[in-house]
C-alpha cells in the first residue's frame, strides 16, 4: 500500500489505549488516526473522517462492543478488528464478532516479558495490515440510523517497541523434506490453512462435508483459547466431528482437528496412523501456529496420500510448505482470489508453483472429497 493505513482504536482503558497506540505506530506502513474511550466518541471520530481500520474492545461502558460492531456493519462497514482481555469464559463472544463481521481477533498484549510484547506487536500490526485489505461483509442484522447517531445523549449508544525479530521459516521446527514422491494409500488426510476471513470460510467448507469424510487437521491463525470456542462451534454446525488438537491424538475419518492457538502442529506417522503433535516454539511465518509448519509434516510424513488446502489470508504462511507438500505427491488447492476475505496465502502459493487446483470457496469440498475417492 502506498500509503499509510490509518487506524481508530476504541477501548475503555487509557492503558490499552496507549499501549496499542506505540504497537501500531512502529509500524511505518500503520498510522493512528485517533483513539475513542466508547462507542459515541468512535461514531463522532469516524463522521469526521473514515479509518481504513477500527481496533474495538468487547467491553465498554454505555454499549459493549458485539452492539456496536453489529450497527456498524449494517451501516458502515470498516473493517474491524476485535480486541479483548477475554479468555475462555469470553470466548463464546468472540465467536459472535466473527459472525457479527470482524475480520479477526486479537488479545490485548500482555507486557510482562520482552518476547511476549514483541511476538503481540507481530500479531496485532500483522492482523490490522490484513484488515486493510479485507472486503468487509454487512450484518444480515439490520439496525436503525438513528442508533449510530451520537446526537441523541438518551439513545442507545453506539510508547513505542523495538523492532520484530527476523522472520523465521519452517526450519526452525523441522529440517525441508528430502526425497520424491511417497507412495499412496487408501487413507487421506487433508490439512488446510487459512487465515483473515478463515473462520467463516471454514465453516462453509466444513458445514458441505459428509460425516465419513477423510480426516482433517487444520491451521486457522486465532490467539489462544479461542480456538477450542471456536472448535465448539463448528462441532455445533457440522456432520463431523469438530475440536481442538490435543498432543498425540490421532487422525481420523470423520473428525476434525483445529490447532489450538499459541502452539505448532505437525502431522506425523506411526505405522499406519497418522497422529498429530502440538508443540511450543518460535513463530514461522510470524505465527504460531504456522500453516508452513503444518504443511512441511505432512510432506514429511503422508506425501501423496495428503491433500493440501490453502485458503484466505494476508501474507505467505503456507506458501512454502505447499509446495513441499506438492512435491512430495500431494494434490494441492488454494482459494480463489473472487471467494476470498484476503487474498493473500493462496496468491503466494500459486506464485511459487505450489497450487494443482485455484477453485471458488464452494467448491473445495467438492475436491476434498474427488480425491478421497481417487
Amino acid at each position: 500500500m502506498g500509503q499509510k493505513i490509518r487506524v481508530l482504536i476504541v477501548d475503555d482503558s487509557a492503558t490499552v489505549r496507549q499501549t496499542l497506540a506505540g504497537i501500531l505506530s512502529s509500524d511505518p506502513q500503520i498510522e493512528v488516526m485517533g483513539t475513542a474511550a466508547d462507542p459515541y466518541a468512535a461514531v463522532r471520530r469516524i463522521a469526521e473522517e473514515a479509518p481504513d481500520v477500527i481496533t474495538l474492545d468487547v467491553e465498554m461502558p454505555r454499549m459493549d462492543g458485539i452492539t456496536f460492531l453489529r450497527k456498524l456493519m449494517s451501516q458502515h462497514p470498516i473493517p474491524v478488528v476485535m480486541c479483548s482481555s477475554l479468555v475462555e469464559d469470553g470466548s463464546e463472544t468472540l465467536m459472535q464478532a466473527l459472525e457479527a463481521g470482524a475480520v479477526d481477533v486479537i488479545l490485548k498484549p500482555r507486557i510482562d516479558t520482552r518476547q511476549s510484547l514483541l511476538d503481540a506487536q507481530v500479531r496485532i500490526c500483522d492482523t490490522v495490515k490484513a484488515a486493510a485489505r479485507a472486503r468487509p461483509r454487512p450484518s444480515a442484522r439490520p439496525a436503525s440510523a438513528s442508533a449510530m447517531s451520537p446526537a441523541t445523549p438518551h439513545a442507545t449508544p453506539l510508547g513505542r517497541t523495538r523492532a520484530p525479530e527476523p522472520k523465521l521459516s519452517a526450519d526452525v521446527m523441522m529440517p525441508a523434506p528430502s526425497g520424491g514422491a511417497m507412495a499412496r494409500t487408501t487413507e487421506r488426510v487433508i490439512c488446510i490453512g487459512a487465515s483473515t476471513g478463515g473462520t467463516e470460510a471454514l465453516r462453509e467448507v466444513l458445514e458441505a462435508l459428509p460425516a465419513d469424510s477423510p480426516g482433517i487437521v487444520i491451521v486457522q491463525h486465532m490467539p489462544e483459547s479461542f480456538t477450542a470456542a471456536f472448535a465448539r462451534r463448528l462441532d455445533s454446525l457440522c456432520e463431523m466431528t469438530v475440536r481442538e488438537a490435543r498432543d498425540g491424538d490421532t487422525v481420523l475419518r470423520g473428525q476434525v482437528l483445529i490447532a489450538p492457538g499459541n502452539r505448532h502442529m505437525l502431522l506425523q506417522r506411526s505405522g499406519a496412523r497418522y497422529l498429530v503433535a502440538v508443540k511450543e516454539g518460535p513463530l514461522v511465518s510470524r505465527h504460531r501456529p504456522s500453516v508452513d509448519v503444518l504443511f512441511r509434516s505432512a510432506a514429511h510424513c503422508a506425501g501423496g496420500n495428503a491433500v493440501g488446502v490453502i485458503m484466505t489470508g494476508m501474507g505467505d504462511d503456507g506458501a512454502t510448505g505447499m509446495r513441499e507438500m506438492q512435491q512430495a505427491g500431494a494434490f494441492t488447492v488454494a482459494q480463489d482470489e473472487e471467494s476470498c476475505v484476503v487474498f493473500g496465502m493462496p496468491k503466494e502459493a500459486i506464485a511459487r508453483g505450489g497450487v494443482d487446483k485455484v477453485v471458488g470457496l464452494s467448491s473445495i469440498p467438492r475436491e476434498i472429497l474427488r480425491h478421497d475417492r481417487s
